[in-house]
């Protein structure tokens, strides 16, 4: 039998350097914001903001229907951006604990239900609530029209994030290679 050698080299780290490791590694990816995932949640961001705007712009205040639409938008724009900043400085990565394909997919699900219901109030209440012609209607005719394309745009990202929650197309080596996002 080989004998144990006498002298032993071991090598440790302290917790210190682990996080200032971990800080200065917070740069943005640019491959997501050129993939799909990325292209879809700018085309949510832009859209949304225009339908909020749009809206923001007309008296909303006096009509419930718009209240609803208002919160919506505003909400899920917010929300929207959260979830870009985490994808784009790869905080999904360091998050590890969250089974992130199937936050993305309940939350894509959530939203096009939401625009759904959203879509529909604001374009029922574009003839009641204004003047065909007037300025108030053409705002909010567009934002009931940005409201359907926002919805779709969710709607295309359910599809793609259910896809990449039950894992067709990929394997687990590839998705974790392609940092979860196609």
């Amino acid at each position: 039998m080989a004998e144990f050698p006498s002298k032993v080299s071991t090598r440790t780290s302290s917790p210190a350097q682990g996080v200032g490791a971990s800080v200065s590694a917070l740069r943005p990816d640019l491959g997501f914001v050129r993939s799909g995932l990325g292209a879809l949640a700018m085309l949510q961001l832009v859209l949304g903001l225009l339908v909020w705007a749009l809206i923001a712009d007309t008296p909303y205040h006096l009509y419930p229907a718009y209240g609803w639409v208002m919160f919506v938008a505003v909400f899920l724009w917010l929300v929207t951006i959260v979830v870009f900043i985490i994808y784009l400085f790869q905080l999904h990565m360091k998050l590890y604990m969250v089974p992130w394909p199937l936050v993305l997919m309940i939350f894509n699900i959530a939203a096009t239900v939401l625009y759904i219901t959203a879509f529909i109030a604001c374009a029922a209440a574009v003839d009641l609530t204004s003047l065909k012609g007037s300025r108030p209607y053409n705002q909010r005719a567009a934002a009931s029209f940005f409201a359907c394309l926002v919805m779709i745009a969710y709607g295309v990202s359910a599809f793609f994030s259910f896809q990449a929650w039950r894992g067709v197309g990929s394997n687990a080596a590839t998705s974790q290679m392609a940092g979860g996002y196609a």
